[in-house]
């Protein structure tokens, strides 16, 4: 399991303000530290020291464009499998291998082993899911991909202040279109450049998205207007911090699973969507042995903390029938790079056919 330690107690009350607006409000403008600076009251030398600190320490993992996967062509899916719990282990090595798996982890339930997969424009799911379910020696693979997207916004709140049941306003970016197949977007070469630079940590610099640019061969200007069109188009979804859940004290991930009734899917999914502590909120496939149509992902401090926010779900909603699948290790967790030559190798190592173009020139 990934080790954890209580560094959120290392942290003061400007660090928790501060990595809450990394999280939530990050400005992408030419001084976006500066312009946080004077947002928080704190020098822009104090800034680049905290932000520097709380990575140092692991709490936060990276500063980053967040894109959305489908949007850009990328077909995805939530899967669950089971596999005989002796050699669960192996098999989360096997799956981890793949370059589009972002999330793996081992819950509490028959389906043992949960992963989050997606592929290049072009590619089949379904090849990859095969070879990954075969060459990881799963009983049972299921696909459950997106049929509906209601939420999802990690926004961790480092300040303690959210209550179990309070409720928030999905916020736009927080709701993208998602349909099964999406076309991919054209792109040109500078912004496929872009998506390959601003998906990696932001530079600790006065004008980090101008260290950037030059990385690319742009200028700054050009960056933040590729970078705004992307927002527009909504390929990107925002540009925020990316945490370290166990090292800022959220040592708890329940992932609420919902029977929720075909007719009652539209009134309650929104409703389940808007609890503050809920990140993502799904509507999936069901299969004769999952009955579960609605997923709501809860974090907390500790497992009382979800189990209460799961509780006043279940108490507005009155859908009776849900489980509670803890997270009980970590195999892997770090987001999707988009259009590296990882796919192409993995691609060519298992025989597959390899979309062209893979990466756009």
């Amino acid at each position: 399991m990934t080790a954890s330690h209580e560094h959120d107690t290392d942290l003061d009350d400007l660090d928790r303000a501060l990595l809450n607006a990394l999280q939530w409000d990050f400005p992408v403008d030419p001084t976006p530290y500066a312009t946080l600076a004077d947002r928080l009251g704190l020098a822009e030398d104090d800034v680049h020291a905290r932000i520097r600190r709380v990575k140092d320490l692991g709490v936060l993992r990276q500063l980053s464009a967040i894109f959305d996967t489908r949007a850009l062509g990328y077909g995805s899916s939530l899967v669950a499998a089971q596999v005989d719990p002796d050699h669960i282990d192996d098999a989360a090595e096997v799956i981890n291998r793949h370059p589009g798996v972002s999330h793996n982890y081992k819950r509490n339930h028959p389906y043992n082993l949960w992963y989050t997969l997606a592929v290049p424009p072009g590619a089949s799911l379904d090849d990859h899911l095969d070879v990954l379910h075969r060459d990881s020696g799963a009983r049972v693979t299921r696909k459950l991909p997106t049929l509906q997207l209601y939420k999802i916004g990690v926004k961790l709140d480092m300040t303690g202040t959210t209550a179990a049941d309070a409720k928030t306003e999905v916020l736009e970016h927080e709701r993208p279109e998602r349909k099964p197949d999406m076309e991919a977007p054209v792109l040109t070469a500078d912004e496929v450049a872009t998506i390959r630079t601003v998906q990696e940590d932001l530079p600790l610099t006065a004008r980090p998205f101008a260290t950037q640019a030059e990385a690319i061969g742009i200028s700054e200007s050009d960056l933040l207007a590729i970078l705004a069109s992307f927002k527009e188009r909504k390929l990107m979804r925002r540009f925020a911090a990316v945490m370290n859940h166990r090292n800022a004290g959220f040592k708890a991930n329940a992932m609420g699973v919902w029977a929720v009734p075909d007719e009652a899917l539209a009134e309650i999914g929104p409703r389940m969507a808007g609890f503050a502590l809920v990140s993502h909120c799904y509507r999936r496939p069901t299969y004769e042995d999952w009955p579960y149509s609605v997923f709501t992902m809860v974090h907390g401090k500790n497992a009382r903390e979800c189990e209460q926010t799961i509780a006043a779900i279940q108490a507005e909603t009155g859908v009776e029938e849900y489980a509670l699948l803890w997270s009980v290790k970590e195999y892997k967790k770090t987001r999707v790079k988009y259009f590296t030559t990882d796919w192409d190798e993995w691609i060519v190592a298992h025989d597959l056919a390899l979309p062209a173009p893979l990466t756009p020139a």
